[in-house]
């Protein structure tokens, strides 16, 4: 079931006659998603994976991220298709209690995601301002809270340029970490290309990327906010070639920024713990120390700076997309302010409690990895029906390049708990 409105043939040529005018308002919604590439658990999982291993799993966060702007970009198309976000779809088209399913196995995958988020936005704070743990939950949860004040249909064009400005923080950040550091190995980082593994401990960090990469909140989320970018699905039906153009633009720029920042982490990783002879494996607190030590109070600024901007404005894009699962799956609503306040009560008692928190984040990555097979399918289930895309369905290759992706995942996660028992 689609919504659509008349396009009328006055309102069709004069899009044609300006193409730049329809294609402006299709960019922006990436970049919202990208900012869930490179959360808190993307810094730890990245961050560790480069000290323990170097550059080994460079391949892993290339391969993740080709899949990444594949997926987000049909996501993406099938919101304008549809008008319609992944969950409104299953609630539609699913009986009462596969539908019930899937939103417990989503809440499960967004709580996972914004414990990570909350976790690593006190880091941040604790790192940049020497806050307690206690103190640095309560400044972390005003901050993500006030940032969703941005999000709302008047302020929606606000809260991407808010999402662009963080993503272009963090990068730089890590970017003049990585080079104030060195030590950089070109030789190491192409022979990181090559796939291999080295034993379960890679496997699960590998998985860990995986989940950090392909985030399936962001899948949920993405197909939620492109819906009416076109004024009507019916307008977007009648301009597939430029809707198809405008979202692989937005996916490439968005998505291949995070693809680069998360890069950087993995070389940074690599680095610092070559400098550091082995001392530092990738724990997030101890960078901070490390990098002021080693190379100087400003890499060390960066690194925090870094952090918090990752951990505040991805718990923004979780607690959004925490509210497009419930609302679509249910039909219901919660204010977000309220469901924020629900999913940091794990993060604030794992900070007082005293939980390892590196160690949790990462695990936090391999949870959210089994619900990347649930995203995909769904996506690909609904972009490959003609009667629910039209025009804009997915082409046949397209269809089982998803399917196979979606297939590998799925077959390493059910290995994934076994190998970890060992």
């Amino acid at each position: 079931m689609t919504t659509s409105t008349a396009v009328g043939p006055t309102e069709l040529r004069g899009s044609r006659r300006r193409p730049g005018a329809a294609t402006g308002p299709m960019l922006g919604p990436a970049l919202v998603a990208a900012i869930a590439y490179v959360d808190p658990g993307n810094v730890a999982t990245n961050l560790t994976a480069g000290a323990t291993f170097g550059y080994l799993l460079v391949w892993v966060v290339v391969s993740a991220s080709l899949v990444a702007i594949l997926v987000q970009f049909q996501s993406a198309k099938l919101g304008v298709a549809t008008g319609r976000s992944i969950p409104q779809l299953c609630r539609e088209r699913f009986p009462r209690w596969g539908s019930r399913v899937l939103w417990l196995q989503a809440e499960v995958v967004v709580l996972a995601t914004d414990l990570a988020e909350f976790v690593g936005a006190a880091i941040g704070m604790r790192l940049l301002f020497g806050l307690p743990p206690a103190l640095s939950a309560v400044a972390t949860a005003a901050a993500s809270l006030l940032l969703l004040q941005l999000r709302g249909r008047r302020h929606a064009r606000r809260f991407e340029l808010m999402s662009a400005a963080a993503l272009l923080l963090i990068g730089t950040g890590f970017c003049y970490d990585l080079l104030a550091v060195g030590h950089q190995s070109a030789a190491g980082l192409a022979g990181g290309m090559v796939p291999q593994l080295h034993g379960s401990q890679s496997l699960v960090l590998a998985m860990g990327i995986v989940g950090a990469t392909v985030m399936p909140h962001a899948v949920y989320l993405h197909s939620a906010l492109t819906p009416g970018r076109l004024g009507s699905t019916a307008a977007a039906r009648c301009r597939p070639t430029l809707v198809r153009r405008s979202l692989r633009l937005d996916c490439v720029v968005g998505l291949g920024a995070a693809t680069a920042v998360n890069l950087s982490m993995i070389a940074l990783g690599a680095s610092l713990g070559a400098t550091s002879a082995g001392a530092w494996t990738g724990d997030l607190v101890d960078a901070h120390p490390v990098l002021a030590q080693r190379v100087g109070g400003a890499a060390a600024l960066a690194f925090a700076v870094a952090v918090l901007s990752s951990g505040v404005s991805s718990s923004g894009v979780g607690t959004l997309a925490g509210d497009v699962v419930m609302s679509g799956f249910l039909g219901r609503r919660v204010p977000v302010q309220v469901r924020r306040l629900l999913t940091m009560t794990p993060a604030v008692l794992a900070l007082v409690f005293g939980v390892p928190l590196t160690g949790l984040l990462i695990l936090s990555q391999v949870v959210v990895c089994f619900g990347v097979p649930v995203a995909l399918f769904l996506l690909v289930f609904f972009c490959r029906d003609r009667r629910v895309m039209g025009p804009l369905v997915n082409a046949r290759l397209t269809t089982r390049i998803a399917f196979g992706a979606a297939g590998l995942v799925a077959a390493a996660g059910c290995a994934l708990p076994v190998l970890m028992l060992r």
